[in-house]
């Protein structure tokens, strides 16, 4: 059976505040819970004004506190932003105040340009290279092999995961026998490519048996597809102001948005979004089993910020209504 989980941001949307995202990121994690979401990630961006999720732990902690009984975890960690013993605490941490519910999502691309470099005190195109050595080094720290031992961390015993949106990714995930997130709602060009060689490489560890694949999907549920299309475009706007180098905080929808943009930007849309559900919620519960036809996944995490909050968490729950 299918399992389906949330990828949130935390977007800060213009004219809000931090404290309202973060407001914002518990209610959608309890309405994923009550919704019979599996997990509720956070994923690390930095120095971007409209995604508030840079300090990924500690908003964990945030929502770990407000919730019960969904997994929290990283979607993802960026490694190669920080040192592994740093991430063994943290991530001991949280697995010491909320144990069995933790996830430690870890991700190469770090992101960054010359400026946040300096900032990080990183040279991450080399820290990039180390990042399989750093992988495992993190997982030493927790299980007590070596000569530190982080306090929190040390054994600790979060779900780790492979994220990736390249072969790269695959490969590392199925060497190290561990489970595999897909970045598909924004990077779906390998996507098929990386699951084959993932399942086809896969070495089994004492964590994951067996190959465990997870897909992201964006995720736009309304009563009307005119209304779920209208909700997509505060994305479209980030995706169009990322990609000229222009971001910003969340922009309320523009009905028609799609159509008033040039070809280029249209196509642009049209390719990243390839790994959608918007519509009626039949129209997303049939996009999103065609989906897991096509992908074989075992889990789906749904993407997709509203400028509306509250506009999100109806999303979910008429679509979980029709999956489930």
């Amino acid at each position: 059976m299918t399992q389906y989980s949330i990828l949130d941001l935390v977007p800060v949307r213009e004219g809000g505040t931090l404290s309202e995202a973060f407001a914002a990121a518990v209610d959608l994690a309890r309405a994923a819970e009550n919704a019979g979401c599996k997990r509720y990630w956070v994923a690390e961006h930095h120095a971007m004004e409209g995604i508030a999720g840079g300090a990924t732990s500690v908003v964990l902690a945030h929502i770990g506190n407000a919730t019960s009984t969904i997994r929290i975890g990283s979607g993802g960690i960026m490694l190669p932003n920080h040192t592994p013993f740093q991430i063994a605490e943290q991530f001991g941490t949280l697995d010491a105040l909320f144990p069995g519910r933790v996830d430690l999502g870890l991700g190469r691309a770090p992101g960054a340009g010359p400026e946040l470099q300096r900032a990080l005190r990183k040279d991450l195109h080399r820290a990039a290279e180390m990042f399989p050595q750093d992988v495992v080094e993190l997982q030493a720290f927790m299980a007590g092999d070596g000569a530190v031992h982080p306090t929190p961390g040390l054994g600790a015993k979060p779900e780790f995961w492979m994220l990736g949106s390249s072969l790269f990714g695959a490969q590392l995930a199925a060497r190290l026998g561990m489970p595999y997130a897909f970045a598909s709602h924004f990077a779906p060009d390998h996507l098929d490519a990386a699951l084959e060689l993932y399942r086809r490489d896969f070495q089994p560890s004492d964590a994951c048996e067996r190959p465990h694949v997870m897909a992201a999907m964006n995720l736009f549920c309304a009563d009307s597809e005119e209304e779920a299309d209208t909700l997509a475009t505060s994305q479209m706007q980030a995706f169009v102001a990322l990609r000229t180098g222009k971001p910003s905080k969340l922009k309320p929808p523009i009905a028609g948005y799609r159509d008033q943009l040039p070809p280029t930007a249209q196509a642009m849309l049209a390719h990243i979004g390839q790994a959608s559900a918007i519509g009626t919620p039949q129209q997303c519960a049939d996009a999103v089993q065609a989906f897991v036809q096509r992908t074989r996944a075992d889990e789906i995490i749904f993407a997709g910020p509203t400028f509306d909050p509250q506009a999100r968490i109806d999303s979910l729950e008429s679509a979980m209504a029709a999956l489930v």
